[in-house]
């Protein structure tokens, strides 16, 4: 019997996965395959929200199995001793897994290759599954990458994208493969309390609401924070249990301003994954230095800790951190506002603020999330490293009348429009009804401070 091994691992869905495919089309059996990788832990990345939407995922991806008439394998420890494990004792001649540009994704690709190479087996790496266009596939004349986005966009919109697979028929597995039992979300501690359910159900029905309901006005309501008008796919991108390329397909089918701006968005993942592969020291260091002096956490303890529980006196900013903290997700201006407030407004390492996103963001991708901190702290790709959102201005502008701040800070329940926003304004016997904290700091102070910082003056 010819059997493939898949490995599974930001992809964790039946439709659409060319690795799944390819080892069905090439062998009699396959062993779909997840490996719970004992070295996560030690990286810092294994955060609650992350685990209890993973269990959600490996519980559905095993049921979509099980309807197809296989199962999925499930087992603990090192991923290239354990991926061995499975070859020998299956007699399998190939893994097939897709293709990731993290620097640890790349030292396991690397020891998988490794590991298999002394007992026979092929590792082949398929492209176009964690993203739509492969990293590395559209570069700039004698440069590795693009470090601007527009010029990266324009060659990413006119590259084909592959053809979406079905998922398949029947998986058939071997008899005798022994697995682990599959995780659950209730064994999780720390989880927050409105985190989403993951899966490929969860995250089709939530694609397939989004084309019906939500797409067609995106274009104008991106920005509209208490609106929610998102998607809410960037979990159910990150692992894999929607597909980018039958996104961006379904997208354009839909057509219209509002597939556009979305489809837009789907570049700028890719964007950032291509950055990552070919600066991988870009997910710890800065990609453009500014020669900062960052306040670290000994010097700027109060401001960071009321930053990291939303209670800065800048409602917009406390709504979002709030929101972060209760969902494990925030709205996407909400993440500019936040992590300007943080670099240029406190003057802190962004370093401390991608940490804490990556504690409790259920999309927290390595790629997506360092360069975007890095975009707003001016050390990454922006063109305009120095720009600085205002968060009383952004309020104002993105929650007119208030309904972001009172969902999220119940303390000015009573407040709306302008008020919501600068509740330090009120008279001295209205605002003494509201148990809210001052601001941290004037703005003006946190931009002078900034500006010295970087010598703009």
């Amino acid at each position: 019997m010819r059997v493939r091994v898949v490995l599974f691992t930001a992809d964790l869905r039946v439709h659409d996965h060319p690795p799944l495919r390819a080892a069905l089309n090439a062998s009699d059996a396959v062993v779909p395959l997840f490996v719970r990788d004992t070295g996560i832990p030690a990286t810092g990345y294994l955060a609650p929200n992350r685990e209890a939407f993973l269990a959600d995922c490996l519980r559905d991806l095993d049921a979509g199995l099980r309807r197809r008439g296989g199962r999925l394998v499930v087992r603990y420890g090192d991923v290239a001793e354990e991926v061995a494990k499975v070859v020998t004792e299956t007699d399998a001649c190939a893994v097939h897994l897709a293709g990731d540009v993290s620097a640890y994704a790349r030292r396991r690709e690397d020891r998988l290759r490794t590991a298999l190479h002394g007992i026979g087996c092929e590792v082949i790496v398929h492209d176009a599954v964690v993203t739509c266009v492969p990293p590395g596939a559209v570069t700039p004349a004698a440069k590795d990458h693009f470090a601007v986005f527009t010029p990266y966009h324009r060659q990413w919109d006119r590259q084909p994208v592959r053809a979406v697979h079905r998922a398949p028929r029947a998986v058939t597995v071997p008899d005798g493969v022994g697995s682990e039992p599959l995780p659950g979300r209730d064994t999780v501690p720390g989880v927050s309390p409105a985190l989403a359910e993951g899966g490929e159900r969860a995250g089709r029905a939530r694609l397939a609401a989004w084309l019906r309901s939500g797409i067609a006005g995106y274009g104008d309501r991106h920005d509209d924070m208490a609106g929610d008008a998102t998607s809410r796919l960037s979990p159910d991108l990150h692992f894999g249990t929607v597909s980018p390329v039958e996104a961006v397909h379904r997208a354009r089918a839909a057509g219209g301003p509002g597939a556009e701006a979305f489809v837009r968005q789907l570049a700028w993942r890719d964007f950032h994954h291509q950055v990552l592969a070919a600066r991988p020291a870009a997910a710890h260091e800065d990609y453009r230095t500014r020669h900062d002096r960052w306040r670290e956490e000994g010097s700027a303890h109060r401001e960071i800790e009321a930053w990291r529980q939303g209670h800065t006196g800048y409602p917009v900013v406390d709504a979002a951190m709030r929101q972060l903290r209760h969902e494990g997700w925030m709205h996407n201006r909400a993440r500019l506002l936040t992590a300007s407030f943080l670099t240029k407004t406190l003057y802190v390492d962004w370093r401390i603020g991608a940490r804490h996103f990556l504690d409790l963001l259920v999309d927290g991708d390595i790629a997506n999330n360092q360069m975007n901190w890095q975009w707003m702290a001016g050390t990454g790709t922006d063109s305009r490293p120095n720009r600085v959102l205002n968060p009383v201005t952004q309020g104002k502008r993105y929650d007119p009348d208030g309904a972001y701040v009172r969902r999220w800070v119940p303390e000015l329940a009573g407040l709306s429009g302008p008020a919501a926003h600068e509740p330090w304004k009120l008279p001295g016997r209205d605002r003494a009804a509201y148990d809210y904290p001052e601001p941290l700091l004037e703005l003006a102070d946190g931009l002078d401070r900034f500006r010295r910082a970087r010598e703009l003056r």
